[in-house]
């Protein structure tokens, strides 16, 4: 793929009316800050563009997002230039639920935490049965995050969703396609190809209809996350102080069940 931007950690491709946008991350496209900034910029840029109408969202290697890197310590890489971690990144985040063209999201490995929540931005998930999903912020001693007590519960009921932030358990894609997660489940070499054969179909359409009807149906998700991003992030901000954090952190990091004291 050719590289639009900068630097090399979102890639770009374009294929007559569809443009994918790759996580180029190594080794597992864990997310920050300035990721999140450069996505939202070019789905804003790609809004102007006559050329592109509809995108493709995928990652680089083997996984789609693996989320925060807390082997960087308690703030997981997203730390503001104020210490504070996650407000800003949420704030980034926000602007990708206003851009206006249809989105694809191709999960062929992890999308976990935070790479959850962007896989959910997504307007379909085309996945397969070797991909990973978890908001595993349970398992980290913290609330979940990334407007995921709001997006989550939208796309799969709350009661499914309830299940996944309580235990923290990952699914395969099989399970996520069988819940209302994924919306198609192909193999893992045909995920990338099945996602844009969506994104030509759609591209087929009149491109401001699809674009009217996709603003009617998604009208209220930016101001809806901003709500769930706010008390997100006050409960995960005492949290993060907590005893049970750490102990997340550490067993995150030292492959092996944590030991959870409630305090």
């Amino acid at each position: 793929m050719a590289d639009a931007n900068a630097d090399d950690t979102l890639l770009e491709a374009q294929d007559g009316f569809v443009v994918t946008l790759s996580i180029n991350r190594p080794p597992a496209n864990h997310i920050n800050r300035e990721l999140i900034v450069r996505i939202a910029e070019r789905l804003e840029a790609l809004d102007g563009d006559a050329g592109c109408r509809a995108i493709v969202l995928t990652g680089a290697g083997k996984h789609f997002c693996a989320g925060a890197d807390f082997s960087k310590g308690d703030s997981g890489g997203l730390a503001s230039p104020e210490g504070k971690p996650g407000r800003i990144l949420y704030v980034e985040a926000a602007r990708l639920f206003r851009t206006g063209k249809p989105i694809i999201a191709a999960v062929h490995g992890a999308a976990v935490g935070a790479g959850l929540g962007l896989a959910v931005v997504a307007d379909f998930r085309i996945t397969c049965a070797e991909a990973r999903y978890s908001a595993n912020f349970a398992r980290l001693g913290f609330h979940a995050g990334f407007g995921l007590s709001y997006t989550l519960p939208r796309l799969i009921g709350e009661q499914k969703a309830a299940l996944l932030f309580y235990t923290g358990r990952r699914i395969d894609g099989t399970e996520a396609e069988r819940i209302g997660l994924a919306d198609m489940l192909v193999p893992q070499a045909e995920v990338l190809p099945a996602a844009q054969a969506l994104a030509k179909e759609i591209a087929v359409s009149s491109p401001m209809a699809v674009q009217s009807m996709r603003a009617s149906m998604r009208r209220d998700m930016a101001v809806a996350f901003e709500q769930a991003t706010e008390r997100e992030f006050h409960q995960q901000s005492w949290q993060r102080q907590m005893e049970d954090f750490a102990e997340g952190r550490a067993a995150m990091n030292e492959r092996r069940e944590p030991n959870f004291k409630g305090r």
